[in-house]
């Protein structure tokens, strides 16, 4: 009678068959990707599939932190590993050790992944952009000190505009420690004040050499400058996350150096030209100032001041003669009205009654009498004739 396996046994033989076989130890596999999660521990699990069959897959953590892009369900991949069982469950897999996407390598596909969710939270928007200053004091270089981008920039800024301090903040520009190394930079120029613009970059080289500047950490350290930065990286056809978030792109190292400062013969050739303008400027105001004094030494006034003088004192003597007459007339006008008005009230005079034979009778007091009910025999009374009053006594009172 054979002897009966265990289950562990035979899964444990299946898993020695399958391990011993040199083709299945280092398979390369291609398929769609499906079911993907990360767990806690780091590790990765998912489903590789075609349209007949589907394999899982698992990539530990140690395998998965080399992974430069997100990998996402329905993406088509190339999957390298080795197909073992897993005891527990008695299934078979594939232990993937390295993952890349079909068609294009895995930066690129990182870099677009990164670049579309950047975008999405503003890190490329225009309005965000700050000015460069037009005459920097200070420039901060942030590079390798060991690279030709920080000889060109420096030849180039002495150059241009040899006024400009530049400050150099070396620092590893490809490598694993390059990213942290270039953000901390950057923030380190904002903390302590160092520059009045930064300039960030490298030469030319491939997508892995460039990689440091697609790294998250220097976009957001970037974004989150006070100071303008000019991203500089690579030449003319190379693009980087940093050259999107920065405040200015330039092409190449060189034409950052060139897009920061001006250049100093451009600046004297402009100042050459408002010295022109100033003087040509000058030189015709002058000239009118010139002319109109000359027309002006020319005018009677100043010719002959006494006679402006003369006619003033002619033309005050007809006004006086003017008022006088006017005053004359006026005068006469009066005089007529006032002698018209004596008469008026002449004629209407009471004393003038008193020429054709009447009198003004009053008592004692001086009122006028008008009735002989205001008198009585013995009163004292004053008759006022035309040519002067008196005195009588009252003999006898008698009515009409």
């Amino acid at each position: 009678m054979e002897k009966a396996l265990s289950v562990t046994e035979l899964t444990l033989y299946i898993r020695d068959l399958l391990d011993s076989q040199p083709l299945l130890s280092h398979v390369c596999v291609r398929g769609e990707l499906s079911n993907y999660k990360i767990y806690p521990s780091g590790h990765h699990y998912f489903t590789l599939k075609d349209p007949e069959s589907s394999l899982k897959c698992v990539m530990f953590k140690s395998s998965a932190m080399k992974l430069r892009f997100r990998p996402e369900n329905g993406m088509s991949v190339t999957v390298w590993g080795r197909v073992s069982v897993y005891p527990r469950d008695g299934a078979y897999q594939l232990y993937c050790s390295q993952l890349m996407p079909e068609g294009v390598g895995d930066l690129q596909v990182a870099f677009e992944q990164l670049k579309a969710k950047l975008d999405a939270e503003g890190l490329f928007d225009p309005a965000h952009k700050k000015p460069l200053p037009r005459f920097p004091g200070r420039i901060a270089i942030i590079t390798s000190s060991a690279g030709a981008a920080i000889h060109d920039m420096i030849r180039i800024l002495g150059h241009r505009w040899p006024l400009t301090k530049v400050i150099l903040l070396p620092v590893r520009v490809q490598g694993a420690e390059a990213p942290a190394e270039i953000a901390g930079a950057i923030r380190y120029a904002n903390e302590f004040d160092v520059a009045d613009l930064i300039i960030t970059g490298r030469g030319g080289g491939s997508i892995e050499d460039l990689w440091a500047f697609n790294d998250e950490r220097v976009a957001r350290a970037i974004y989150a400058s006070r100071l303008p930065v000019i991203s500089a990286v690579g030449h003319e056809p190379d693009v980087t996350i940093s050259d999107f978030v920065a405040d200015r792109r330039a092409s190449t190292p060189s034409n950052a150096a060139e897009i920061a400062v001006p250049d100093c013969r451009e600046i004297a050739d402009l100042l050459t030209g408002f010295e022109l303008r100033a003087s040509q400027g000058m030189r015709k105001h002058i000239s009118f100032l010139r002319d109109r004094l000359e027309s002006c030494s020319e005018r009677r006034v100043l010719t002959e001041p006494a006679a402006a003088i003369d006619n003033r004192r002619m033309e005050l003597d007809r006004c006086r003669e003017r008022l006088c007459t006017a005053q004359t007339q006026q005068l006469g006008r009066y005089r007529q009205s006032f002698v018209g008005l004596a008469a008026s009230l002449e004629a209407m005079s009471p004393l003038r009654v008193l020429t054709r034979g009447y009198s003004i009778a009053s008592d004692r007091e001086g009122n006028c009498l008008h009735s002989v009910s205001q008198l009585g025999v013995g009163d004292e009374i004053r008759l006022r004739l035309s040519d002067g009053s008196a005195d009588c006594r009252v003999e006898n009172v008698k009515r009409s």
